[in-house]
């Protein structure tokens, strides 16, 4: 059983939902019941993105480098709304693929969990 993971107005809860075809990142007060930003990959086209990593550079493609892009837009919404900390929730997906590529884009862009 996972714990119950509740964000606040400091500290946002950043909800992640994947389905077959697309990826959404949300961040949600749930003090105030109240969703803050939201993104999704509907109307983004598939490229190309180069990652960072301890072993050198990486290329990404397809759907991963599609929620790797939904991730640093989240960021950048959470920049405009000077939130900088945030509670992940990967939804009861298992970390790795997308949902990981989706929170690696979101600490590139500058958001800490």
């Amino acid at each position: 059983m996972r714990a119950k993971v509740s964000g606040s107005l400091k500290t946002p809860r950043f909800c992640v939902f994947r389905s077959n075809k697309h990826i959404y990142g949300q961040l949600i007060d749930d003090n105030k019941g109240k969703t803050l930003a939201n993104v999704s990959d509907k109307g983004m086209k598939a490229k190309t993105v180069s990652k960072e990593t301890a072993e050198g550079e990486i290329k990404l493609s397809g759907k991963i480098a599609t929620a790797f892009e939904v991730g640093k837009l989240v960021a950048k919404k959470a920049a405009e709304l000077k939130i900088e900390e945030v509670v992940f929730d990967r939804g009861g997906y298992k970390y790795h693929g997308r949902v990981k590529a989706l929170a690696d884009g979101a600490r590139e862009g500058g958001l800490k969990f």
